[in-house]
């Protein structure tokens, strides 16, 4: 019988590519996690991993179970918090995952207000680029997610929305000679929504400029307070650095670009996971998605149940135009929030 430390291991070994790594990350020897997928597999009836030089990589088989084995670990792990939730939502955990720039920049104010007034709930947060925050919503890993708009045809409500405006930035000095062609051009990783935003604007000038890729939004921006070379970045996370005189606005066509943020959650959000929506809402920044002012059936979206605060399902495919980013294998961070 299929136990969840199995499919466990199994997962662990899926993002790391390595039992050892696998091993590290779950506290147990090597031995036990080769057990571990060994008895999957046996069970499955296919293998699930194959050699890859000194590592391994999932099969088409393991690829396609690994979608489950996350699915199911998740929704055991949601299930138990909505039980816990009952007549006890003060007391429960929510599981966040949001991009970078959110995470570093949008978030921690905001969760560290919402913990003085519920010190006793749990708060996980993972950051990591948008098209590994995305899948985690979709497999019942995470409850909220922090990002810009979601991809068509998700499962999931958008709960509030918050201004999010990108801009050009450089250093000063720059200011004086830029141009888009001869700048040097400051990017994030790949599978990052702000690199495909930046590629996108530079696509229509038809410019071939170089590029420097940073695994971090600190580091991009840094990078250009330094003079390195120029970004587009959102206005509210450089807002210090401009006041400052770290760095200025640079004219580019296309911008200053509106792209807000989205908090987005299952249908079927916990009573606690609520309870944040709710914070969120009563911030001054953050608001109920558009085309929904009042919220459903015309409530006040920062009164009358939690549960229906201002949501509305993602469209399915065909309805709006969407974007498919590439995979990546940038790791994931993350904090856990406790009293």
């Amino acid at each position: 019988m299929t136990t969840n430390s199995q499919l466990r291991a199994f997962v662990e070994v899926a993002d790391t590519g390595s039992v050892r790594s696998a091993a590290q990350r779950l506290f147990v020897t090597e031995s036990a996690v080769s057990a571990a997928i060994t008895t999957l597999a046996r069970e499955v009836g296919v293998p699930l991993l194959e050699r890859d030089g000194r590592g391994v990589r999932l099969t088409r088989a393991g690829t396609l179970y690994a979608g489950y084995a996350r699915t199911i670990l998740g929704l055991h792990e949601q299930a138990a918090a909505a039980a816990r939730d009952q007549g006890r939502p003060d007391e429960g955990l929510v599981r966040i995952a949001a991009v970078t720039s959110a995470g570093e920049y949008l978030l921690p104010v905001l969760l560290a207000s919402f913990l003085r007034q519920h010190p006793r709930i749990q708060l996980r947060l993972e950051v990591a680029p948008r098209d590994r925050v995305w899948p985690m919503l979709t497999h019942h890993e995470v409850d909220l997610v922090v990002a810009g708009r979601p991809p068509n045809g998700l499962r999931a409500r958008i709960r509030a929305v918050s201004p999010n405006t990108l801009v050009v930035v450089g250093a000063p000095a720059l200011a004086e000679w830029f141009s888009p062609e001869s700048a040097t051009w400051l990017l994030r990783e790949a599978g990052s929504g702000t690199r495909a935003t930046c590629l996108a604007l530079l696509d229509p000038l038809n410019i071939e400029p170089t590029q420097l890729t940073f695994g971090s939004h600190g580091a991009v921006v840094a990078s250009a307070v330094a003079g390195l070379g120029v970004t587009l970045v959102s206005r509210e996370a450089v807002a210090q650095h401009l006041a400052a005189g770290q760095l200025v606005e640079l004219p580019v066509p296309g911008t200053p670009m509106k792209r807000p943020w989205h908090a987005v959650t299952h249908p079927d959000a916990t009573a606690t996971t609520d309870l944040l929506v709710r914070h969120l809402l009563a911030h001054a920044h953050w608001g109920p998605s558009a085309g929904q002012p009042g919220g459903e059936d015309g409530e006040d979206p920062r009164g009358g149940p939690a549960g229906r605060v201002a949501t509305r399902l993602v469209p399915e495919p065909g309805r709006e135009r969407s974007t498919t980013l590439p995979p990546t294998s940038s790791a994931r961070s993350a904090m856990l929030f406790s009293p």
